[in-house]
């Protein structure tokens, strides 16, 4: 499993790297390496044929899983379905929840686990458009 790198860190800003996301092997947390405040992100891979070792639930964050590679199965409390690369599962609270891979590469996915019900406001809600000189 490959270390998760602080690449670059400003008073406003964090820029970390889990490395090439087909090295990836077991889990990745970024958390700590990027300082976040609002939400834990991890990124995921297992082979063909393997599942997360155990099932799980949270009593205040909902998880929201994005399939990068792969084809698996997920299963929330009693019901199973097929995911494939471009999935989004969001799994609410208090609910259990696993994920096992079928395809014969491995499945990779990133999780984001944030607060339930703690999303205000969004996107253009949130944003504004400012003045500042582009030096990309």
């Amino acid at each position: 499993m490959s270390e998760v790198k602080v690449l670059n860190k400003g008073a406003k800003f964090s820029h970390v790297s889990v490395g090439n996301m087909h090295g990836i092997s077991g889990k990745q947390f970024v958390k700590d390496a990027n300082g976040a405040t609002s939400c834990e992100i991890s990124f995921g891979s297992l082979p063909q044929g393997a599942s997360v070792p155990f099932f799980h639930s949270h009593k205040e964050n909902e998880e929201n899983y994005i399939i990068l590679t792969g084809t698996g199965k997920f299963q929330v409390n009693d019901e199973v379905f097929d995911v494939a690369e471009g999935s989004v599962i969001r799994v609410a609270t208090n609910c259990d929840r696993n994920i096992k891979c079928t395809s014969a590469e491995p499945m990779t996915y990133i999780c984001i686990q944030a607060r339930e019900d703690s999303l205000d406001v969004y996107t253009m809600t949130d944003a504004e458009i400012t003045e500042r000189e582009n030096l990309l």
